[in-house]
């Protein structure tokens, strides 16, 4: 069973930078599609970020300029660099891919999700 173990969240002041990353805690596995949402309190979870095996990435409008997502397809590792940040991007930030295994089965799954706050 692949798990997509997600690290990096944690409290920081208005105007600093975290880190997230997430990989599948299997081996022999390629990630396709890697995304990054994020969920407030009291409000859906949305997307932040994606990126394709092959580098396009898009981004939402509230983290465009601010956010970087990028990836190492040798360790099926996505990243989300977060600078600037703000009391508004204060959430639960998860991470999702299309996983194949060693049989060529895609499937998706969610990491457990990490908490990121942004406060003074």
């Amino acid at each position: 069973q692949v798990q997509l173990v997600e690290s990096g969240g944690g409290l920081v002041q208005p105007g600093g930078s975290l880190r997230l990353s997430c990989s599948p805690s299997a081996n022999n596995v390629i990630a396709y599609i890697m995304r990054w949402y994020r969920q407030a309190p009291g409000k859906p979870r949305d997307l932040v970020a994606d990126m394709s095996r092959d580098g396009r990435a898009s981004y939402a409008d509230a983290v465009k300029g601010r956010f970087t997502i990028s990836r190492d397809n040798t360790k099926n590792t996505v990243f989300l660099q977060m600078n600037t940040l703000k009391p508004e991007d204060t959430a639960v930030y998860y991470c999702y891919a299309d996983v194949a295994d060693r049989y060529g089965r895609i499937s998706g799954y969610w990491g457990q999700g990490t908490q990121v706050t942004v406060s003074s």
